[in-house]
């Protein structure tokens, strides 16, 4: 099954969502700012990715330039920033078994799925 973690608000992640919809793949749509992902879930998150916790930080968001921009923080701490707050997390993220992809890029998208 296909996992995205979806921001219905953000183009990119929409026309993501609708990609895979019209694979009909079966798909779970994980709406991640009203069910934020637990710690646990963010650690298994970045494995999947094989990112460290910093790349799936959306950095130019204003909560994350206000409050942690050029802080020194370790690996934990940035992700329970992205708990905390989780806007931060990059978006859309497609997750397939023990894979995933940031889903900007529709291209990755198709191959990944």
């Amino acid at each position: 099954m296909i996992q995205i973690y979806h921001n219905p608000r953000c183009g990119k992640s929409r026309n993501c969502l609708l990609l895979i919809k019209e694979s009909e793949k079966e798909h779970q749509v994980i709406n991640y700012l009203e069910n934020g992902p637990t710690f646990d879930e963010l650690i298994a998150l970045t494995q999947k990715l094989d990112f460290e916790p910093i790349a799936l930080v959306r950095q130019k968001e204003k909560i994350w330039v206000e409050n942690f921009k050029n802080k020194q923080m370790t690996n934990d701490e940035i992700i329970q920033a992205m708990v905390n707050y989780p806007i931060l997390i990059e978006r859309p993220i497609v997750i397939i078994g023990d894979k995933a992809i940031i889903g900007r890029e529709l291209d990755s998208v198709i191959d990944f799925i």
